[in-house]
């Protein structure tokens, strides 16, 4: 045990308090090639959503969500198991992933 007082480990640092400059996009955040990316571009890109497009005639009220985001949201919570509405609320706040398809 005489070599544990000789050698110093030196830690990265750990501020939690420490400000960052310029805040990293939730892109970043999720890797390269991740489900979440996937399904998003997919419903993004893909899918005809115009026949949902056209029943929002309303002008009243508020702005809803887009639909093709929802979707998007909804198929990728499916494919993590997230059924509950309640769930996916709450993963939309916590989850990185799930922050990735909704753009927060």
């Amino acid at each position: 045990m005489w070599f544990l007082c000789c050698m110093a480990k030196t830690f990265k640092s750990w501020d939690v308090d420490q400000l960052v400059l310029l805040l990293p996009s939730i892109q970043e955040l999720v890797p390269a090639g991740h489900l979440a990316h996937f399904v998003r571009d997919l419903v993004r890109d893909s899918l005809d959503v115009s026949a949902i497009l056209k029943t929002y005639t309303e002008n009243r009220g508020y702005p809803p969500y887009d639909p093709v985001m929802m979707t998007a949201l909804l198929l990728y919570a499916y494919c993590q198991g997230l059924y509950a509405s309640r769930r996916i609320a709450q993963a939309c706040e916590e989850r990185v992933d799930v922050m990735a398809v909704t753009a927060r």
